[in-house]
Parts: C-alpha cells; structure tokens; sequence
C-alpha cells in the first residue's frame, strides 16, 4: 500500500492510495457496508455504477454475522461479497466495549 500526497492547501490534501485491489484518488466517496456489503447494492452495483474504489467493513461486526468461518469459506472479504476492488476495516473497537 502506498499514498502520495499530490496537493496541499492548508490542512487539506489530495492524494492517490495505491492498494493491490485498487487505485483511489482522495478525497473519496466510500460507502459503507458494515457486514461486507451495502445494503439493496451488489458487487456489480457498487463497481459498475456507483463507481466506488473502496468500501468501509466493520470487522466486529463481521465476526458476530455472518462470523469469521463464512467468510473464511469464500475465500475472505473479497470472496465474500464479490466486491474486487479495496476494503477498509474498521475494528469495532467502539462497539466491542460500548
């Protein structure tokens, strides 16, 4: 993973993160599948119309449905909700001891 910051005005910044899934230009848009997927949207919706470059996952809340073993099953995220381009994994950490 790589990040390059291409502009800076002020505090803000543009810049491009390089994953092996994708290339993401920043600021972005990305939606949020707290399981793995975004509600009412497939892997097709979400790469071919939306044109997302990355979603956000909630990894507690992975563990606790469909759970670790699932996921696993299909191969890890990526398998799992047919989405190839990049995830974001947020730790439930907030929601583990809330």
């Amino acid at each position: 993973m790589k990040f390059e910051v291409i502009k800076k005005d002020g505090n803000a910044r543009r810049g491009v993160l390089t994953t092996a899934h994708s290339v993401i230009q920043t600021p972005v848009f990305m939606p949020v599948g707290t399981v793995g997927a975004v509600k009412s949207l497939d892997a097709f919706d979400m790469s071919e119309i939306l044109d997302a470059k990355i979603i956000l996952a909630n990894t507690y809340h992975m563990y606790l449905r469909p759970g670790s073993k699932v996921v696993r099953e299909f191969g890890g995220l990526h398998g799992f909700s047919k989405f190839e381009r990049s995830f974001l994994t947020d730790s439930g950490g907030f929601q583990a001891f809330s």
